[in-house]
């Protein structure tokens, strides 16, 4: 017979590694090139020593002269707290009794709850990864009752739950996305019309400035981890904007200019669907496109042998060259279920007749060189 018992041993025995293994190499093909580590975990931050430059204690001299002055490496302190990761699922009394004598309805039941979670999960945590650790989904240009206009959709989908801020405060909180319009780039939202809302930001709910540190925030500007960029050319990435009309020397340039200033080398492009579809037309104008399969089954195209992949978060006429060896998701653990103090997953919900499990995960995302990185973007797309 199925009892919350059982649900609970399944959650446990079952679905946590099958999840666990879909989040972690399946959600996104950028997450899945980035090792995932426990080291450097002290309490609730991550605190990473990185080493920049050379070491000084070199040089040459005469036969009898003096020798080179013994120097050590020049280190800095990434500092960074771990962000808090959220899966929610909800399963109601009635539906685990209306299982109880089968096993098949169980099983489906389960497998749509959990279906449900990775496919939320994976497109908030990849989201994120492209983010700046706000939180920030998008910022209101117009309104008209409750459809608000906003600067890019590209963050929205229905069914989120959403916050939106003012300058100095919440205006609303716990609204739903209705539905959002593509083509027309608004999102509308329950509850009733927020008043003057123009120039607000939405975030996701309980989210704001307290989700990874993405692409967003290396290629941004100000402290990264806790150290200044100013005066620190190892802190820069390399960035150029309005590149227009995408070439295959523009992008060896910004490999070239990556490796001369960091000794980085690139081994993986992101970028959005328009720019790779730009970089599609600019290889099959004179040459066969070539594939490769990526680790989680992803597909790329390739650049000189570099894997090229697109993702819907990307913004738009974007393209980031990254070394994946210098990304880390630093990790208190793996994903683990949110156990109460009799060792059990499932709690039910205060007053009502539903079960929850929540699924968490304490991490945050590092770049140990930021210089090794680069960035294309003000992009033609095609």
């Amino acid at each position: 017979m199925i009892t919350t018992q059982t649900a609970d041993n399944v959650l446990k025995s079952y679905y946590l590694e099958a999840v666990s293994d879909q989040l972690d190499k399946s959600a996104n093909p950028l997450l899945a090139q980035i090792k995932k580590t426990t080291s450097d975990v002290w309490g609730k931050d991550v605190r990473k020593l990185i080493r920049y430059g050379i070491n000084g204690g070199i040089g040459a001299g005469s036969e009898s002269g003096t020798l080179p002055s013994a120097a050590g490496n020049t280190y800095a302190q990434f500092v960074a707290p771990l962000k808090n990761l959220f899966g929610y699922i909800e399963i109601s009394d009635k539906a685990i009794r209306a299982s109880q004598n089968a096993e098949g309805a169980f099983v489906n039941l389960l497998n749509d709850e959990m279906d449900g979670l990775v496919k939320s999960s994976s497109y908030n945590f990849g989201r994120m990864l492209f983010g700046d650790g706000s939180g920030l989904l998008g910022k209101i240009t117009a309104s008209e009752s409750t459809v608000y206009t906003v600067d890019s959709v590209r963050n929205f989908a229905e069914g989120m739950i959403v916050d939106v801020y003012n300058a100095s405060s919440s205006a609303a909180t716990g609204r739903t996305v209705v539905s959002v319009d593509r083509n027309k780039s608004t999102v509308t939202l329950s509850g009733s019309a927020i008043s003057t809302p123009t120039g607000y930001s939405i975030y996701l709910q309980h989210s704001k400035g307290l989700e990874i540190t993405g692409l967003g925030a290396i290629f941004g500007e100000g402290d990264l981890y806790g150290v200044t960029r100013e005066g620190n050319g190892w802190m820069q990435p390399y960035i150029q904007t309005e590149v227009g009309d995408l070439t295959e020397l523009a992008i060896q340039k910004a490999i070239d200019e990556v490796e001369a200033r960091s000794g980085s080398k690139i081994n993986f492009i992101i970028c959005s669907w328009g720019v790779r579809r730009a970089l599609f037309n600019l290889i099959a104008s004179h040459r066969t496109c070539e594939t490769l399969e990526l680790e989680g089954g992803f597909r790329a195209l390739s650049f000189d042998g570099i894997p090229v992949v697109a993702d819907r978060f990307c913004p738009e006429g974007t393209m980031y060259l990254l070394n994946t060896d210098d990304f880390g998701l630093h990790q208190l653990c793996d994903w683990q279920w949110l156990e109460g103090e009799d060792g059990s997953v499932l709690h039910q919900s205060a007053n009502k007749p539903t079960f929850t499990a929540t699924l968490v995960k304490y991490a945050e995302l590092l770049c140990y060189r930021p210089a090794g990185q680069a960035m294309l973007a003000g992009i033609t797309e095609s």
